[in-house]
């Protein structure tokens, strides 16, 4: 049995696990069983749980490095991979005892702009692994984690059906639909399980609720010199859409949304891609300070739904620092 974690209710994290899955089958033979859960970013969640990597082989998968001696593959893409020093340290140690590649079985670069293509690209390149039948898979991937949509509209309208099935994913994706999918986009191809009337009946409200958080953000967004600060938490929200910030305010830099559900409170905090103007902080780092973390230029922050008053206060405190250039020092 393998035993994967990925990055739960994520698109890359569900496509990961695909793209990895191909991989060991491609490896090792077809008949491997795989077992798979997502791992969060909730409040007080620094890592994957130990006792949930219980196969002869377990995977973390787009999410935070494991020291547990379970582990024995990883592939990441966040900078934010390494929750302390000790998590840093020990994967440091794994490369240098495996300066051959061909013998290592983890992998960690920030610079990727999603773990799916990293983990195609480490496959064909240092495992000889073709992923030829995913291109769709991978090419999507990147886009939708990296934003690399060609404006801000395209990214909320998502008209197009792998986007809609990335909001399915993210709402609805806990572990039985991400089995599910996984088994799925492995036979099918991307556009086939993105039009299934599973999909499709999962999106339909989404959507409807999406064009009311556009109304939403549109309401409640107060702009502080390079930053747009939107604080919808004084009520429960269900759907939050992304990218709203920067087609309502195309001129931003920064963008600071604080929600609010039954479980808890989230800071999603990004800068804007389609922005002329070049990002001068560090998300992640920022996001790391509260708890959170993420890329360098997308990252997030969640508390418990009860640290409402800490939520604004950390909303106004990186507000302010997004503010102005970050001061070089």
């Amino acid at each position: 049995m393998i035993t994967v974690a990925t990055h739960g209710h994520c698109f890359d994290g569900l496509c990961s696990a695909v793209a990895f899955t191909h991989l060991l089958r491609t490896m090792r033979g077809g008949d491997l069983a795989f077992e798979y859960f997502g791992a969060g970013y909730g409040p007080g969640q620094n890592g994957v749980d130990p006792s949930k990597l219980r196969g002869d082989d377990n995977a973390i998968l787009d999410f935070r490095f494991s020291r547990s001696e379970k582990l024995t593959w990883y592939f990441d893409h966040h900078v934010s991979a390494f929750a302390t020093p000790e998590e840093r340290t020990a994967y440091d140690a794994y490369v240098a005892a495996h300066p051959d590649e061909k013998t290592r079985q983890m992998f960690h670069d920030g610079s990727y702009g999603s773990c799916t293509k990293y983990i195609a690209d480490v496959g064909a390149r240092v495992f000889g692994v073709s992923f030829e039948g995913l291109s769709e898979l991978v090419r999507w991937a990147d886009i939708i984690d990296s934003a690399a949509f060609p404006n801000a509209e395209m990214a909320v309208a998502r008209k197009e059906p792998a986007l809609q099935l990335m909001t399915v994913i993210e709402h609805h994706g806990d572990d039985a639909m991400l089995s599910r999918m996984v088994k799925r986009l492995l036979v099918e191809p991307l556009e086939a399980v993105a039009t299934s009337e599973e999909v499709g009946k999962a999106f339909a409200p989404l959507q409807k609720g999406s064009s009311e958080f556009v109304d939403l953000v549109r309401k409640h967004a107060v702009t502080r010199g390079d930053a747009v600060l939107v604080d919808l938490s004084d009520g429960i929200l269900d759907v939050a859409t992304k990218f709203v910030t920067y087609a309502l305010f195309p001129e931003s830099l920064y963008s600071i949304v604080l929600t609010r559900s039954q479980s808890k409170c989230k800071l999603s905090i990004g800068y804007n891609p389609w922005s002329p103007r070049p990002r001068t902080h560090n998300i992640a780092a920022i996001c790391e300070r509260f708890g959170g973390g993420g890329h360098a230029v997308v990252g997030a922050v969640s508390l418990l739904a009860s640290d409402i008053a800490r939520a604004k206060q950390i909303a106004t405190e990186v507000t302010a620092e997004l503010s102005e250039p970050a001061k070089i020092t």
